[in-house]
């Protein structure tokens, strides 16, 4: 056998089995069990009565019958919700043990599923719930909010009492000693639409028995892709728990008119030899090389074989799963460009079947990695054209802003540096090089990766002080705010979030590090510098849903009432939005973005304008009249409507 077996036509027509029975499917008679491991020469169900995988305290062991496409199935009679499980494969005379692939529920750490009554799970009320998202709406109308569960309520000063928990998302009414608003009631008082979720499955570097020592993780590191993360509930040990505190939690979002997005990471796996698709079927989820080595261009030491058959149904099966039984508004997708184009778009078709109103982006970088078969396209930014049922990230907007996301000392744009104009044009416009319609352009700075806004600012400006790094904040958040295409930002960033260390230096990769870097400190906003930064950012996202113009939902519209003013100096940019626009109430928007450190005279176009964006405030009324020659002031966005 090659190592290239299972992407021969031959395997992929033997064995491609496109039933929706695999995993467990339970009932308060029986429960009847389908794994898929065509190479196996025996398979066994093996029942425990606990989820811990040290406790030998088996139930029973059951054989299990060879049936169609390298499935193997099982019936157990009487009512199993709550027993554990696992399967048990002879391949090649080595017995080997795992997890359910398809499970939907598992003990502490995931190492044996469970069976579950899903329904049992769900919160009171939740046939009704309802995303306040609906489909008639474009992606260019959402703004969206990226959050560590953990994240949001770990320092004390979150007021929050379920702190690191799936609960503390939805606690309201919580505050700061000083009584500022926090948690969910600051993220819908800063107006965004959708919170971006960073991996919430159930993940391998938090050891979810030991919720009393300190342990952090972002999560990028998968095990089971169907089961929260259960250090993030009230119980690990209790495998209904995290089902149903996850689904509060997307309820209590729906309720305060929120959408929940996951961000999901079918690129790879935490332990590729232990993970159970790949115990269950070796070497089949992860791509090899000729070699037999695991292709590596995640950096995590194996990258998902998406182009084979029964990979693209597991991870199609996993988006529609979260879509249906959890009400997720959203997917994120991690690495998409070591998947390839035809399972993105196929997860696209499939889970609006669902959930028309679902949005899909992903972080589409070009990444190396060893695909086994000839003519897979891989779902990088640069095939975005073939993915039009998908947003991705822009990193020429966040280059040009933020200045080189792995060059710490390099300036952006808004810290001063000069010739970059052109592509802020480009970004404005919502068509980067590798862009040709604006709903494709996830727009940002900054995220869970790299340096915070205002820490890259402290790196990259030095020179500046204090109150010039905030106008540079808050001349960036202008930028990509008011874009065409789609806003996206960390959480905290609209409060001046830092992650100093004790050295004076930032810390640009906390992915494990403790809840003193990487918790939100909401008593900053107890600081009036920070509270006005926050209600700059939320005047922003205000004027942005209220004029239409700024949400253009094609390139043609973009085209037809953006015009681009020539002949503006270096550190100068601006843009006149015009023309009778549906969902527009207002004639025209100009916009200037002023980098420069000193101010600068422009001549407006003809007319009485209203200026409601300018260096100190924010918002959808106007703050004062403008006509003929203004000056705009040093590092600012001005913006004023007709």
């Amino acid at each position: 056998m090659t190592p290239k077996v299972y992407s021969t036509q031959e395997f992929e027509a033997e064995y491609t089995y496109n039933g929706a029975d695999l995993g467990m499917t339970w009932s308060p008679e029986k429960t009847f069990f389908r794994l898929w491991s065509p190479l196996a020469q025996s398979a066994k169900l093996r029942l425990y009565k606990s989820g811990n995988i040290g406790e030998k305290d088996i139930i029973e062991e059951i054989n299990m019958t060879k049936d169609v496409c390298g499935t193997w199935v099982a019936e157990v009679f009487g009512d199993l919700n709550g027993v554990y499980y696992t399967f048990c494969v002879v391949i090649e005379g080595e017995e080997r043990e795992a997890a359910d692939p398809y499970a939907k529920a598992a003990g502490a750490n995931g190492c044996r599923s469970m069976v579950i009554d899903l329904d049992s799970t769900d919160p009171e009320g939740w046939e009704k719930d309802e995303s306040p998202w609906s489909e008639n709406k474009s992606v260019t109308d959402a703004v969206i909010y990226e959050l560590h569960v953990r994240d949001l309520s770990s320092d004390e000063s979150s007021g929050i009492e379920h702190k690191g928990k799936f609960l503390g998302v939805i606690e309201e009414g919580t505050k700061t000693p000083g009584g500022k608003p926090t948690g969910i009631d600051h993220i819908k008082d800063l107006g965004v639409t959708h919170v971006h979720f960073l991996p919430s499955f159930d993940y391998g570097s938090v050891d979810e028995t030991r919720p009393d020592i300190p342990q952090f993780n972002w999560g990028y590191d998968p095990m089971n892709f169907n089961i929260p993360e259960g250090s993030y509930a009230t119980d690990a040990e209790n495998g209904a728990v995290r089902i149903r505190e996850m689904k509060q939690m997307v309820q209590g979002l729906h309720k305060n008119g929120l959408c929940a997005v996951m961000d999901v990471v079918y690129n790879h796996v935490y332990h590729t030899e232990e993970f159970c698709f790949n115990c269950l079927v070796p070497g089949y989820f992860s791509r090899e090389d000729e070699n037999w080595n695991y292709s590596a261009g995640s950096g995590c030491g194996n990258d998902t074989a998406s182009e084979r058959s029964m990979v693209r149904k597991f991870i199609v099966d996993s988006v529609k799963y979260w879509a249906d039984e959890y009400h997720i508004d959203g997917f994120r997708f991690d690495l998409s460009g070591l998947l390839d184009v035809v399972t993105i778009n196929e997860v696209i078709v499939e889970v609006h079947k669902i959930r028309p109103s679902v949005i899909v982006y992903c972080e589409g970088w070009d990444m190396p990695t060893e695909v086994t078969k000839p003519g897979v396209e891989l779902a990088h930014q640069y095939n975005s054209a073939k993915m039009p049922g998908s947003a991705f990230f822009s990193d020429t907007m966040r280059d040009m802003l933020y200045g080189g996301a792995f060059k710490k000392e390099e300036k952006g744009f808004a810290a001063g540096k000069k010739g970059l104009e052109p592509l802020l044009r480009d970004c404005f416009l919502g068509m980067p090089s590798w862009c040709k319609n604006p709903f494709q352009s996830i727009n940002y700075v900054s995220c869970h990766d790299g340096l915070t806004l205002f820490d890259k600012l402290a790196v990259s400006a030095p020179e500046a002080d204090f109150g010039e790094r905030i106008r540079m904040n808050k001349l960036t958040a202008a930028v990509y705010i008011l874009s065409q295409g789609v806003p996206f930002m960390q959480a905290g960033e609209e409060m001046l979030r830092s992650k100093p260390l004790p050295d004076g230096s930032f810390e640009h990769n906390s992915y494990n590090k403790p809840d003193s870097v990487n918790g939100i400190k909401w008593n900053d906003l107890e600081k009036p510098e920070y509270q006005k930064t926050f209600d700059y950012y939320k005047g922003l996202i205000r004027f942005r849903k209220n004029h239409g113009a700024l949400r253009l939902r094609n390139a043609e519209e973009v085209r037809s009432h953006v015009t681009v003013i020539d002949g503006m100096e270096e550190g100068l940019a601006a843009f006149h939005i015009w023309g009778n626009i549906n969902r527009e109430k207002a004639e025209a928007i100009y916009v200037i973005f002023n980098a420069n450190s000193e101010e600068k005279e422009i001549k407006l176009p003809v007319g009485r304008w209203n200026v409601c964006i300018d260096d100190e405030n924010s918002g959808d009324e106007a703050l004062y009249h403008a006509e003929g020659d203004f000056k705009i002031p040093p590092i600012s966005a001005v913006v004023m409507v007709k």
